[in-house]
Protein backbone atom coordinates (compact mmCIF):
# COMPACT_ATOMS: atom_id res chain seq x y z
CA UNK A 1 0.00 0.00 0.00
CA UNK A 2 1.36 3.35 -1.01
CA UNK A 3 0.88 6.61 0.75
CA UNK A 4 0.66 9.80 -1.35
CA UNK A 5 2.18 12.92 0.07
CA UNK A 6 -0.25 15.74 0.47
CA UNK A 7 0.82 19.25 -0.54
CA UNK A 8 1.83 21.46 2.27
CA UNK A 9 -0.57 24.41 2.45
CA UNK A 10 2.12 26.50 4.03
CA UNK A 11 4.54 25.81 1.14
CA UNK A 12 1.99 26.92 -1.41
CA UNK A 13 1.51 30.12 0.45
CA UNK A 14 5.27 30.75 0.35
CA UNK A 15 5.48 30.21 -3.49
CA UNK A 16 2.57 32.49 -4.20
CA UNK A 17 4.02 35.11 -2.02
CA UNK A 18 7.41 34.85 -3.75
CA UNK A 19 5.84 35.14 -7.24
CA UNK A 20 3.75 38.10 -6.21
CA UNK A 21 6.83 39.78 -4.81
CA UNK A 22 8.79 39.11 -8.07
CA UNK A 23 5.99 40.49 -10.25
CA UNK A 24 5.82 43.51 -8.06
CA UNK A 25 9.44 44.30 -9.03
CA UNK A 26 8.82 44.03 -12.84
CA UNK A 27 8.38 47.34 -14.64
CA UNK A 28 7.02 47.19 -18.21
CA UNK A 29 8.16 50.05 -20.47
CA UNK A 30 5.88 50.66 -23.47
CA UNK A 31 7.41 53.97 -24.43
CA UNK A 32 9.11 52.51 -27.55
CA UNK A 33 5.82 51.32 -28.98
CA UNK A 34 3.99 53.45 -31.51
CA UNK A 35 1.29 55.59 -29.96
CA UNK A 36 -1.47 53.64 -31.72
CA UNK A 37 -0.34 50.47 -29.93
CA UNK A 38 0.05 52.15 -26.55
CA UNK A 39 -3.51 53.38 -26.57
CA UNK A 40 -5.36 50.37 -27.92
CA UNK A 41 -8.81 49.92 -26.53
CA UNK A 42 -9.54 46.74 -24.69
CA UNK A 43 -12.12 45.77 -27.31
CA UNK A 44 -9.49 46.18 -30.08
CA UNK A 45 -6.68 44.26 -28.42
CA UNK A 46 -7.51 40.88 -30.00
CA UNK A 47 -7.65 42.33 -33.51
CA UNK A 48 -4.40 44.20 -33.08
CA UNK A 49 -2.75 41.12 -31.62
CA UNK A 50 -3.79 39.07 -34.66
CA UNK A 51 -2.44 41.70 -37.02
CA UNK A 52 0.87 41.73 -35.17
CA UNK A 53 1.08 37.94 -35.31
CA UNK A 54 0.45 38.03 -39.06
CA UNK A 55 3.16 40.64 -39.46
CA UNK A 56 5.54 38.53 -37.37
CA UNK A 57 4.90 35.57 -39.67
CA UNK A 58 5.56 37.69 -42.75
CA UNK A 59 8.79 39.01 -41.29
CA UNK A 60 9.83 35.48 -40.33
CA UNK A 61 9.32 34.33 -43.92
CA UNK A 62 11.29 37.32 -45.22
CA UNK A 63 14.07 36.63 -42.74
CA UNK A 64 14.22 33.00 -43.84
CA UNK A 65 14.46 34.12 -47.45
CA UNK A 66 17.33 36.42 -46.56
CA UNK A 67 19.12 33.73 -44.66
CA UNK A 68 22.77 33.69 -45.85
CA UNK A 69 24.01 30.79 -47.98
CA UNK A 70 26.38 28.94 -45.68
CA UNK A 71 28.02 27.29 -48.71
CA UNK A 72 28.81 30.63 -50.36
CA UNK A 73 32.37 30.70 -49.04
CA UNK A 74 33.00 27.16 -50.26
CA UNK A 75 31.54 28.02 -53.67
CA UNK A 76 33.67 31.18 -53.77
CA UNK A 77 36.84 29.19 -53.07
CA UNK A 78 35.90 26.72 -55.82
CA UNK A 79 35.36 29.52 -58.31
CA UNK A 80 38.58 31.20 -57.21
CA UNK A 81 40.53 28.00 -57.81
CA UNK A 82 38.88 27.59 -61.20
CA UNK A 83 39.85 31.17 -62.06
CA UNK A 84 43.45 30.49 -61.00
CA UNK A 85 43.64 27.40 -63.23
CA UNK A 86 42.12 29.23 -66.19
CA UNK A 87 44.50 32.16 -65.66
CA UNK A 88 47.45 29.77 -65.75
CA UNK A 89 46.09 28.16 -68.92
CA UNK A 90 45.63 31.63 -70.47
CA UNK A 91 49.19 32.66 -69.65
CA UNK A 92 50.50 29.36 -71.03
CA UNK A 93 48.48 29.93 -74.23
CA UNK A 94 49.90 33.46 -74.51
CA UNK A 95 53.42 32.06 -74.14
CA UNK A 96 52.75 29.50 -76.89
CA UNK A 97 51.33 32.22 -79.16
CA UNK A 98 54.38 34.40 -78.55
CA UNK A 99 56.71 31.48 -79.22
CA UNK A 100 54.87 30.62 -82.45
CA UNK A 101 54.85 34.29 -83.51
CA UNK A 102 58.57 34.65 -82.84
CA UNK A 103 59.30 31.45 -84.78
CA UNK A 104 57.14 32.63 -87.67
CA UNK A 105 58.87 36.02 -87.78
CA UNK A 106 62.27 34.35 -87.66
CA UNK A 107 61.38 32.03 -90.56
CA UNK A 108 59.75 34.91 -92.43
CA UNK A 109 62.87 37.05 -92.05
CA UNK A 110 65.12 34.15 -93.07
CA UNK A 111 62.99 33.53 -96.15
CA UNK A 112 63.12 37.21 -97.08
CA UNK A 113 66.90 37.36 -96.60
CA UNK A 114 67.39 34.31 -98.84
CA UNK A 115 65.13 35.76 -101.50
CA UNK A 116 66.70 39.23 -101.41
CA UNK A 117 70.19 37.72 -101.59
CA UNK A 118 69.21 35.66 -104.65
CA UNK A 119 67.34 38.55 -106.26
CA UNK A 120 70.21 41.00 -105.86
CA UNK A 121 72.70 38.52 -107.34
CA UNK A 122 70.45 37.65 -110.29
CA UNK A 123 69.54 41.30 -110.89
CA UNK A 124 73.24 42.22 -110.97
CA UNK A 125 74.12 39.35 -113.33
CA UNK A 126 71.29 39.55 -115.83
CA UNK A 127 72.32 42.83 -117.43
CA UNK A 128 75.87 41.56 -118.01
CA UNK A 129 74.61 38.33 -119.59
CA UNK A 130 72.04 40.12 -121.73
CA UNK A 131 74.65 42.53 -123.04
CA UNK A 132 76.90 39.60 -123.97
CA UNK A 133 74.04 37.93 -125.87
CA UNK A 134 73.09 41.12 -127.76
CA UNK A 135 76.51 42.62 -128.52
CA UNK A 136 77.57 42.99 -132.14
CA UNK A 137 80.04 44.95 -134.18
CA UNK A 138 77.39 47.56 -134.90
CA UNK A 139 76.16 47.56 -131.28
CA UNK A 140 79.21 46.87 -129.11
CA UNK A 141 77.41 47.81 -125.87
CA UNK A 142 74.52 45.45 -126.47
CA UNK A 143 71.08 45.89 -124.93
CA UNK A 144 69.88 46.43 -121.39
CA UNK A 145 68.02 44.15 -119.01
CA UNK A 146 67.04 44.55 -115.40
CA UNK A 147 64.76 43.14 -112.70
CA UNK A 148 62.58 45.13 -110.32
CA UNK A 149 60.30 44.21 -107.44
CA UNK A 150 56.69 45.29 -107.48
CA UNK A 151 56.72 45.40 -103.68
CA UNK A 152 60.15 45.96 -102.20
CA UNK A 153 58.86 45.98 -98.60
CA UNK A 154 57.33 42.51 -98.82
CA UNK A 155 58.33 40.92 -102.15
CA UNK A 156 56.20 37.82 -101.55
CA UNK A 157 53.01 39.88 -101.83
CA UNK A 158 53.67 40.85 -105.44
CA UNK A 159 55.73 39.86 -108.45
CA UNK A 160 59.01 40.58 -110.19
CA UNK A 161 59.19 42.72 -113.31
CA UNK A 162 61.67 41.72 -116.00
CA UNK A 163 62.53 44.38 -118.54
CA UNK A 164 64.71 43.73 -121.60
CA UNK A 165 65.58 46.36 -124.20
CA UNK A 166 67.37 45.06 -127.31
CA UNK A 167 69.90 47.41 -128.97
CA UNK A 168 68.29 50.44 -130.66
CA UNK A 169 64.90 49.52 -129.17
CA UNK A 170 63.05 51.72 -126.73
CA UNK A 171 61.42 50.46 -123.56
CA UNK A 172 58.40 48.22 -124.05
CA UNK A 173 56.60 45.47 -122.18
CA UNK A 174 58.00 41.98 -122.49
CA UNK A 175 54.92 40.69 -124.31
CA UNK A 176 55.55 43.26 -127.06
CA UNK A 177 58.97 41.85 -127.92
CA UNK A 178 59.41 39.54 -130.89
CA UNK A 179 59.87 35.79 -130.45
CA UNK A 180 63.62 36.00 -130.97
CA UNK A 181 63.97 38.91 -128.53
CA UNK A 182 62.00 36.99 -125.90
CA UNK A 183 64.28 33.97 -126.44
CA UNK A 184 67.44 35.99 -125.85
CA UNK A 185 65.88 37.57 -122.72
CA UNK A 186 64.85 34.14 -121.41
CA UNK A 187 68.33 32.68 -121.93
CA UNK A 188 69.89 35.64 -120.07
CA UNK A 189 67.50 35.08 -117.16
CA UNK A 190 68.17 31.33 -117.17
CA UNK A 191 71.93 31.74 -116.93
CA UNK A 192 71.61 34.55 -114.37
CA UNK A 193 69.71 32.16 -112.11
CA UNK A 194 72.29 29.48 -112.86
CA UNK A 195 75.07 31.84 -111.76
CA UNK A 196 73.46 32.04 -108.31
CA UNK A 197 72.73 28.34 -107.87
CA UNK A 198 74.10 26.15 -110.61
CA UNK A 199 72.45 23.07 -112.09
CA UNK A 200 74.33 19.92 -113.20
CA UNK A 201 73.29 20.48 -116.81
CA UNK A 202 70.77 22.20 -119.07
CA UNK A 203 68.34 20.65 -121.50
CA UNK A 204 67.30 23.18 -124.13
CA UNK A 205 64.69 22.01 -126.60
CA UNK A 206 64.75 24.06 -129.83
CA UNK A 207 65.59 27.20 -127.91
CA UNK A 208 66.82 28.68 -131.20
CA UNK A 209 63.57 28.12 -133.10
CA UNK A 210 62.65 31.84 -133.17
CA UNK A 211 66.18 33.10 -133.79
CA UNK A 212 67.72 34.21 -137.08
CA UNK A 213 71.14 32.99 -138.15
CA UNK A 214 73.05 35.84 -136.50
CA UNK A 215 71.41 35.31 -133.13
CA UNK A 216 71.72 31.51 -133.41
CA UNK A 217 75.47 31.94 -133.83
CA UNK A 218 75.56 34.32 -130.86
CA UNK A 219 73.67 31.82 -128.74
CA UNK A 220 75.89 28.94 -129.86
CA UNK A 221 79.04 30.90 -129.02
CA UNK A 222 77.54 31.90 -125.66
CA UNK A 223 76.74 28.25 -124.84
CA UNK A 224 80.19 27.11 -125.94
CA UNK A 225 81.85 29.67 -123.67
CA UNK A 226 79.73 28.58 -120.72
CA UNK A 227 80.44 24.89 -121.33
CA UNK A 228 84.18 25.50 -121.07
CA UNK A 229 83.91 27.92 -118.17
CA UNK A 230 83.75 31.69 -118.37
CA UNK A 231 85.56 34.34 -116.32
CA UNK A 232 86.78 31.74 -113.85
CA UNK A 233 83.35 30.13 -113.45
CA UNK A 234 82.97 26.39 -113.64
CA UNK A 235 81.73 25.09 -116.98
CA UNK A 236 78.18 23.83 -117.39
CA UNK A 237 77.06 20.89 -119.49
CA UNK A 238 74.20 21.45 -121.90
CA UNK A 239 72.01 19.19 -123.99
CA UNK A 240 70.59 21.21 -126.86
CA UNK A 241 67.97 19.97 -129.29
CA UNK A 242 68.03 22.00 -132.49
CA UNK A 243 66.98 21.68 -136.12
CA UNK A 244 69.46 24.30 -137.34
CA UNK A 245 72.73 22.91 -138.59
CA UNK A 246 74.64 26.15 -138.15
CA UNK A 247 74.01 25.89 -134.41
CA UNK A 248 76.08 22.66 -134.35
CA UNK A 249 78.83 24.37 -136.33
CA UNK A 250 79.56 26.34 -133.15
CA UNK A 251 79.17 23.43 -130.74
Amino acid sequence: RSTAALPDPDAMDVDEATTSAANANVVLDYSSLPSELRHVLKSERERVANELLIKIEELSVELARLEPNMKALEQYETLKEKERVQTQELEAAKDRVKEATDSFEEIRQTRRNIFVDAFQHIAASIDVLYKELTQSSSHPLGGQAYLSLENSEDPFLAGVNYTAMPPTKRFRDMDQLSGGEKTIAAVALLFAIHSYRSSPFFVLDEVDAALDKVNVEKLASFMANRSHGHNGAKGVQSIVISLKDYFYDKA
